[in-house]
């Protein structure tokens, strides 16, 4: 299973090179930590951005922490209305 003599295969569905840097796939530690769709994004896009697509993956992480940052707002202002309303 080579390229070349002595050279593997990239696995790219499986186990792509730029997401089994380090001891730990970044799916495993996003699954470990339970982690939404736009946090383990945030962490998938982070973690890739010097193996794969640069600074457009830092972008991208961007976009879903202004993203989560939006939700989180919504969340507390509704939480803080219901408050509100509750007495």
């Amino acid at each position: 299973m080579g390229s070349g003599a002595d050279t593997p295969f990239e696995d790219l569905v499986n186990s792509p090179l730029h997401y089994t840097k380090g001891s730990i796939e970044v799916i495993d530690f996003i699954l470990d930590q339970q982690m939404g769709y736009m946090q383990g994004n945030v962490v998938k896009y982070v973690s890739r951005y010097k193996y794969k697509n640069g600074l457009e993956d830092l972008k991208k992480a961007e976009w879903y922490i202004k993203k989560l940052i939006e939700v989180q707002e919504d969340v507390e202002r509704r939480s803080q209305t219901k408050q509100k309303t509750s007495y």
